[in-house]
């Protein structure tokens, strides 16, 4: 393990040969806050200021919507889809269009997901739906109701 950041074994494998390619601490949070913000724009700006055109919201602004203020707590935001067909692989936007996790609605625990239209059209992957499980179960472990929020053009042609 290299002593200069605790934890690196995310960023190399200690190794000689790689001890002097591991990332700075610094250079670590610059990046996810560079994921952060990649997966905030969803399918990206031009996309984002259609479906506004369109009088729809998108997902993350239906959530926040939908929960208290300052609650939403998401799961999974950088999962990514893991098809190699179609040139799919070029195209691994961070959320891979389902924004997830879970937040209060009146004080109360609810689980949400939300299709990003701006992302492939909001069509399922199957991240997406391994995503939408997820919720599903935590809620039923921890008594709780989910909401799903669609808003798709349908299933992926990529593989399901």
């Amino acid at each position: 393990m290299c002593e200069s950041l605790e934890g690196c074994a995310l960023y190399c494998d200690a190794r000689p040969s790689t001890m002097t390619n591991h990332p700075k601490p610094g250079d670590a949070l610059t990046e996810l806050r560079r994921r952060n913000a990649e997966a905030e724009a969803g399918g990206g700006t031009e996309r984002r200021e259609r479906n506004h055109k369109a009088g729809k919201l998108t997902a993350r602004e239906r959530v926040a919507l939908l929960l208290d203020e300052g609650t939403f707590e998401e799961l999974d935001k950088y999962v990514t889809h893991r098809c190699e067909d179609f040139g799919m692989q070029d195209q691994r936007p961070p959320g891979d269009g389902i924004v997830s996790g879970f937040g209060r609605i009146d004080g109360r625990l609810a689980y949400v997901f939300a299709q990003d239209f701006t992302v492939f059209g909001g069509s399922l992957s199957e991240t997406n739906a391994l995503k939408v499980c997820k919720i599903m179960d935590l809620a039923m472990r921890n008594g709780a109701p989910v909401i799903g929020l669609n808003d798709s053009g349908g299933r992926a042609s990529r593989k399901v």
